[in-house]
Protein backbone atom coordinates (compact mmCIF):
# COMPACT_ATOMS: atom_id res chain seq x y z
CA UNK A 1 0.00 0.00 0.00
CA UNK A 2 1.29 3.48 -0.92
CA UNK A 3 2.16 5.68 1.90
CA UNK A 4 -0.73 8.33 0.54
CA UNK A 5 -2.87 5.44 0.13
CA UNK A 6 -2.16 4.88 4.03
CA UNK A 7 -2.50 8.22 4.86
CA UNK A 8 -6.08 8.41 3.24
CA UNK A 9 -7.05 5.30 4.93
CA UNK A 10 -5.78 6.62 9.14
CA UNK A 11 -7.47 9.24 8.41
CA UNK A 12 -10.67 7.44 8.03
CA UNK A 13 -10.07 5.32 10.79
CA UNK A 14 -9.94 7.92 12.89
CA UNK A 15 -12.48 9.83 11.49
CA UNK A 16 -15.35 7.04 11.44
CA UNK A 17 -14.44 7.33 15.34
CA UNK A 18 -14.96 11.45 15.23
CA UNK A 19 -17.60 11.44 17.81
CA UNK A 20 -15.70 9.39 20.37
CA UNK A 21 -12.40 10.08 19.39
CA UNK A 22 -8.87 7.77 20.15
CA UNK A 23 -7.51 11.18 20.96
CA UNK A 24 -4.40 9.99 19.06
CA UNK A 25 -2.81 12.38 17.19
CA UNK A 26 -0.20 10.66 14.65
CA UNK A 27 2.46 11.44 12.35
CA UNK A 28 2.67 8.90 9.69
CA UNK A 29 5.90 8.73 7.23
CA UNK A 30 7.15 6.56 4.41
CA UNK A 31 8.19 7.05 0.45
CA UNK A 32 5.82 8.26 -2.19
CA UNK A 33 5.11 6.76 -5.37
CA UNK A 34 8.50 8.35 -6.66
CA UNK A 35 10.77 7.54 -3.80
CA UNK A 36 10.53 10.93 -2.08
CA UNK A 37 9.89 10.84 1.83
CA UNK A 38 6.38 12.03 2.40
CA UNK A 39 4.85 12.91 6.32
CA UNK A 40 1.56 13.22 6.68
CA UNK A 41 0.37 14.88 10.55
CA UNK A 42 -3.21 14.41 11.99
CA UNK A 43 -5.52 16.02 14.51
CA UNK A 44 -7.46 13.94 16.40
CA UNK A 45 -10.41 13.40 14.11
CA UNK A 46 -8.66 12.45 10.96
CA UNK A 47 -7.80 15.84 9.85
CA UNK A 48 -4.78 15.88 8.03
CA UNK A 49 -1.92 17.33 5.80
CA UNK A 50 1.46 16.71 3.91
CA UNK A 51 4.18 18.32 5.59
CA UNK A 52 8.03 18.64 5.39
CA UNK A 53 8.47 17.51 8.93
CA UNK A 54 6.16 16.78 12.14
CA UNK A 55 5.93 16.48 15.29
CA UNK A 56 3.21 15.40 17.61
CA UNK A 57 2.30 14.96 22.03
CA UNK A 58 3.54 16.50 24.78
CA UNK A 59 6.57 17.78 23.97
CA UNK A 60 5.54 18.81 19.84
CA UNK A 61 5.54 22.83 21.02
CA UNK A 62 8.71 22.23 22.28
CA UNK A 63 10.45 20.71 19.19
CA UNK A 64 8.51 22.36 16.34
CA UNK A 65 9.64 25.57 16.70
CA UNK A 66 13.31 24.13 16.65
CA UNK A 67 13.09 22.20 13.80
CA UNK A 68 11.66 25.54 12.16
CA UNK A 69 14.57 27.54 12.82
CA UNK A 70 16.61 24.34 11.86
CA UNK A 71 15.39 23.31 8.88
CA UNK A 72 14.40 26.95 8.01
CA UNK A 73 10.97 26.89 6.87
CA UNK A 74 9.42 29.93 5.42
CA UNK A 75 6.02 31.58 7.01
CA UNK A 76 3.15 29.88 6.25
CA UNK A 77 1.98 33.65 5.91
CA UNK A 78 3.91 34.21 3.42
CA UNK A 79 2.04 34.21 -0.32
CA UNK A 80 2.71 32.54 -2.32
CA UNK A 81 3.59 28.90 -0.03
CA UNK A 82 6.61 27.78 -0.84
CA UNK A 83 7.52 24.14 -0.08
CA UNK A 84 11.05 23.97 0.87
CA UNK A 85 13.02 22.74 3.39
CA UNK A 86 16.53 22.29 4.14
CA UNK A 87 17.63 18.92 2.83
CA UNK A 88 19.78 16.93 5.11
CA UNK A 89 21.97 14.28 5.15
CA UNK A 90 20.62 11.30 7.15
CA UNK A 91 23.28 11.62 9.68
CA UNK A 92 23.00 15.18 10.54
CA UNK A 93 18.66 14.40 10.45
CA UNK A 94 19.15 12.00 13.10
CA UNK A 95 21.73 13.93 14.68
CA UNK A 96 18.59 17.03 15.19
CA UNK A 97 16.11 14.50 15.89
CA UNK A 98 18.30 13.52 19.17
CA UNK A 99 19.02 16.84 20.02
CA UNK A 100 15.48 18.13 20.18
CA UNK A 101 14.59 15.39 21.97
CA UNK A 102 17.08 15.70 24.66
CA UNK A 103 15.99 18.95 25.05
CA UNK A 104 12.26 18.97 24.78
CA UNK A 105 13.19 15.75 27.38
CA UNK A 106 14.73 18.54 29.72
CA UNK A 107 11.77 20.61 29.75
CA UNK A 108 8.88 18.22 29.79
CA UNK A 109 8.12 15.80 31.96
CA UNK A 110 5.57 13.90 29.69
CA UNK A 111 8.23 12.82 27.03
CA UNK A 112 8.77 9.79 27.77
CA UNK A 113 11.84 7.79 28.73
CA UNK A 114 13.22 6.49 25.49
CA UNK A 115 13.56 7.98 21.55
CA UNK A 116 12.74 5.18 18.92
CA UNK A 117 14.01 7.13 15.76
CA UNK A 118 13.48 5.10 12.59
CA UNK A 119 14.99 5.55 8.98
CA UNK A 120 12.71 5.06 5.90
CA UNK A 121 14.79 4.58 2.78
CA UNK A 122 14.98 2.41 -0.39
CA UNK A 123 16.79 0.39 1.02
CA UNK A 124 14.15 -0.35 4.19
CA UNK A 125 14.20 0.67 7.60
CA UNK A 126 16.73 1.14 10.43
CA UNK A 127 15.73 1.64 14.02
CA UNK A 128 17.91 3.17 16.37
CA UNK A 129 16.57 3.28 20.40
CA UNK A 130 17.88 6.26 22.11
CA UNK A 131 17.40 6.81 26.34
CA UNK A 132 16.03 10.12 27.17
CA UNK A 133 16.48 11.53 30.66
CA UNK A 134 14.63 9.32 32.86
CA UNK A 135 12.62 11.34 35.62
Amino acid sequence: MSCPAMAQLLSNTLYYKRFFPYYAFNVLGGLDSEGKGCVFTYDAVGSYERTGYSAQGTGSTLIMPVLDNQLKSPSPLLLPVRDAVTPLSESEAIDLVKDVFASATERDIYTGDKLEIVVINKAGTMREYIDLRKD
